[in-house]
């Protein structure tokens, strides 16, 4: 992880999560709605576990994960158990999820890396898994106005990126939204089903 991008999340933890006052992502009940009752979820990018809880109160058993240990602290107060702090490198699982959820958190991985990480993502997941992730796009490795790195990357970039796994695209959304930094960009979200072992 980008040690300033990492830096500011460690630093403005609870900053960040007043910033967004809303209870859970947009995209995360229709996510939801696609997977079997019980499933197993890997959260990659945790923030401060809203979307956690949210997958929580549908049933679902979560894995939640963030870079920062500030994060994970953060979540773990808001689901009453610890969260794991986790680099999206470290992931090492072989078929463990039915699902994974990383929602405005793997567009901070450097861009050079995004490929190994998408593998990992796909190892972890077990056949049929789903896979939902969204991104900034743009023309590569940048920083915000707040020091933040970003990938963004060219959409055409990064669709050979899903392309080169054996992925079934579901579903591609492509909107306009701001972040912490409130600058409007275009941002792409991104819905896939691991293929059959």
């Amino acid at each position: 992880m980008d040690p300033a991008t990492r830096d500011f999340y460690q630093q403005h933890a609870r900053k960040w999560a007043e910033a967004f006052p809303y209870p859970h992502s947009k995209f995360l009940d229709p996510f939801c709605a696609r997977l079997d009752p019980g499933a197993h979820i890997l959260e990659l990018g945790c923030g401060d576990g809203r979307d956690a809880a949210r997958m929580e109160a549908h049933g679902f058993v979560v894995d939640a994960t963030d870079g920062t240990a500030s994060m994970a602290e953060l979540a773990a107060e808001k689901l009453g158990r610890p969260a794991r702090q986790m680099e999206f490198g470290q992931l090492d699982a072989e078929a463990g999820y039915d699902a994974v959820w990383a929602h405005a958190s793997l567009h901070h991985q450097p861009i050079e890396g995004l490929a190994h990480v998408l593998a990992r993502i796909f190892r972890a997941l077990r056949p049929g898994g789903w896979f939902f992730a969204n991104y900034k796009l743009g023309q590569g490795d940048a920083r915000d106005a707040l020091g933040r790195l970003y990938n963004f990357p060219p959409r055409d970039d990064l669709m050979a990126l899903y392309a080169a796994h054996d992925w079934s695209l579901v579903e591609v959304l492509d909107y306009r939204d701001s972040g912490m930094d409130k600058v409007m960009r275009d941002w792409i979200a991104i819905t896939v089903q691991k293929g059959p072992a």
